[in-house]
């Protein structure tokens, strides 16, 4: 299996950037009629971290998520960091070949250990 970070470009400052989860969501309620004293904390999913850099970065992380996952498996490692799971070498290389065509320089893949 080959980890890779995925790495995109940020609209504001132009830097290489990837989103890492500080700390999970926390959910809670807001009821009508009463005071709900509860909460619910969860870590985003790999595609649902991606979609939350819309906007922030250059490209558009529909069209990223779509090329990634033709071949890989997106995810939050360790539960702080986006990357992306291949089976194989091949699939890396051609994930990474695809990125660069569809985005140039703006989206990048860097293997992990």
């Amino acid at each position: 299996m080959i980890r890779a970070r995925i790495w995109l470009t940020c609209a504001a400052v132009h830097d290489p950037v990837s989103p890492v989860l500080i700390k999970p969501a926390v959910i809670g309620w807001q009821a009508q009629r009463r005071q709900v004293d509860l909460t619910i904390e969860r870590d985003f999913k790999g595609p649902e971290l991606l979609s939350r850099m819309r906007g922030w970065v250059t490209s558009d992380v529909d069209a990223v998520e779509e090329v990634i996952s033709a071949r890989a498996v997106i995810k939050v490692f360790d539960e702080r960091e986006l990357v992306a799971e291949f089976e194989n070498p091949e699939d890396f290389e051609e994930t990474a070949a695809a990125l660069e065509s569809e985005f140039g320089d703006q989206v990048s893949l860097e293997k992990i250990n």
